[in-house]
């Protein structure tokens, strides 16, 4: 039986792990510690094979932010991070898996512009928030070895029921919008459930290294907010012709970018030895939607 530790209690990627290893109860016995009070740290980790760390800052201010803010994404998403890695090798534990970021790329292209990032892209952060989790990356990237094997895992976008960010702005737009701008741009998603699995097969397989872990088709986000809209009989009209306006606008507003800009992990660079995209987009977003139809 291989017994994980997830490090930051009622996280969504979390939560939705430790539910999803519920299916197997005889081969995984789960354990989630609290990180804000610093009790965890009298805490032994020597029985655990896995630590999944998941505690972090997830979204990143779009302007600018104080430096007391700036200050706790170090603290949280990089300095936190290496202390627990730290203790887990010390304590005895076989691997470590840090939840990063395609943010560490820097942001997403303009509208109308291409960017696929592949294995030999170089990170090139753009705020504190992308800075933090390379920090961390290069924090805890040296303690890996033949007993203590640390998995990165820089993931696109991840969405499904109870996620935050744009996913559930976008679905609230879907849901009452009559009509929608046109967009063609290129981004890669993670659904959760297809994110889970991945995991899953980290822990089972016992991997270490960097992975690029996404969706098998690219998302579209016009055709996304349809699709939502689509799952909730709403009718949708798209407006064609909005893309300079909104290339534009983007200057003023960069909230804009993060939803019609582009961002794409070559597709070869998240194929894994054993399938984990259990899920295809459209399945995904009617298994997403499907509580609050």
């Amino acid at each position: 039986m291989k017994k994980v530790l997830i490090t930051g209690a009622n996280s969504f990627i979390g939560t939705s792990f430790e539910k999803y290893l519920r299916q197997w109860p005889g081969q995984y016995d789960v354990t989630t510690v609290d990180m804000i009070d610093g009790s965890w740290r009298k805490i032994s980790f020597a029985e655990y094979d896995t630590v999944y760390h998941v505690a972090g800052i997830a979204h990143s201010d779009s302007g600018r932010i104080s430096e007391e803010k700036k200050a706790l994404y170090y603290k949280i998403n990089r300095d936190l991070t290496i202390e627990t890695a730290k203790k887990a090798k010390t304590d005895g534990v076989r691997q470590f898996i840090f939840m990063s970021s395609a943010i560490v790329y820097g942001n997403s292209a303009p509208i109308g512009k291409s960017k696929i990032i592949t294995k030999d892209t170089l990170v090139s952060p753009m705020n504190c928030y992308g800075d933090s989790k390379v920090q961390a990356e290069n924090g805890i990237r040296p303690l890996s070895d033949d007993s203590f094997k640390v998995v990165i895992l820089r993931s696109p976008m991840i969405y499904g029921k109870g996620s935050k960010g744009n996913y559930p702005l976008l679905s609230k737009l879907a849901k009452c919008l009559p009509f929608f701008p046109y967009v063609k741009n290129q981004r890669s998603m993670l659904y959760i459930g297809n994110l889970v699995e991945f995991v899953r097969l980290m822990i089972e397989n016992e991997e270490e290294g960097t992975f690029w872990p996404q969706n098998a088709e690219y998302t579209n986000t016009s055709e996304l907010v349809k699709m939502i809209a689509d799952v909730h009989k709403h009718g949708l009209i798209f407006i064609h012709g909005m893309a300079f306006l909104l290339a534009m606008a983007s200057r003023f507003c960069g909230q804009i970018n993060k939803a019609f800009g582009n961002l794409a992990y070559e597709q070869g660079m998240s194929v894994y030895k054993r399938e984990y995209r259990l899920y295809s987009l459209s399945d995904s977003i009617r298994e997403t939607e499907a509580q609050s139809c």
